[in-house]
């Protein structure tokens, strides 16, 4: 079977090259689909070398969220692929992981697979104490709100199993459209029954381009975060 990489980016022409070249090293069949939000369509000259690609062009920023989900609805059409890895394109994720978390998943029949920066093993490079400090504290906020045993919330480096992707497509995106999908699609997973697990790994935080994260996003996703919440508790009442 094949796997399957979507990939949501922004102004990341400097870093997509190298991103490719290294998902096209993993030594299983590989087909990604790149979203892009980008003001120009510049990816798309740097990527035509490539095969096994799809480019997904929108031309504003429309959400990291929502370009995965849309990744996803292209993915899932193809009957072959069985894994699919969300992964963002500035390298902050390193793809020489992928191979290690792949066979994680499949010793383990796993349905969603996080990339956690908060076990142990971990590490965090470049960052702010600044910005460690809020991640830390919002990732803290879902776990007391969410309930789920899980370290990082909102660490968009996973695997997904095929039947995962199939619900997340019909359930996830109502709540918002950036980051906070990414909480969104684990509680949707988790209080469903769908096997969930962590793995830790190497974060490198981008130094050399704008952040894709802004004020309004960070506000909107706290607001989804109550959401959520409320979803969480629908969820509980049917397994009762």
């Amino acid at each position: 079977m094949s796997i399957a990489i979507v990939v949501p980016a922004y102004k990341e022409a400097k870093n997509i090259e190298n991103l490719v070249k290294s998902i096209l090293e993993i030594p299983k069949k590989s087909f990604i689909v790149i979203v892009d939000d980008s003001p120009n369509n510049e990816i798309e000259n740097i990527i035509k070398v490539f095969n096994n690609i799809h480019y997904v062009y929108r031309g504003k920023k429309l959400g990291r969220g929502s370009a995965i989900i849309e990744g996803m609805k292209i993915i899932i059409k193809k009957k072959e692929i069985d894994k699919i890895i969300e992964m963002d394109a500035d390298l902050i994720h390193d793809p020489k992981e992928i191979k290690g978390n792949l066979k994680i998943f499949e010793n383990n029949n796993l349905d969603l697979l996080i990339s956690s920066r908060y076990l142990k093993q971990s590490k965090i490079i470049n960052w702010s104490f600044r910005r460690k400090v809020f991640s830390f504290l919002s990732n803290k906020l879902s776990k007391f709100l969410l309930g789920i045993p899980i370290t990082d919330y909102t660490n968009g480096f996973r695997i997904y199993s095929r039947r995962s992707v199939e619900h997340i497509i019909l359930n996830c995106g109502k709540i918002g459209d950036g980051f906070i999908v990414l909480s969104e699609i684990l509680v949707e997973l988790y209080f469903n029954n769908y096997k969930v697990e962590e793995t830790s790994c190497i974060f490198k935080n981008r130094t050399e381009v704008e952040s894709a994260v802004n004020m309004k996003e960070i506000s909107n996703a706290l607001l989804g975060l109550f959401k959520i919440y409320r979803r969480k508790k629908l969820l509980l009442k049917k397994l009762i």
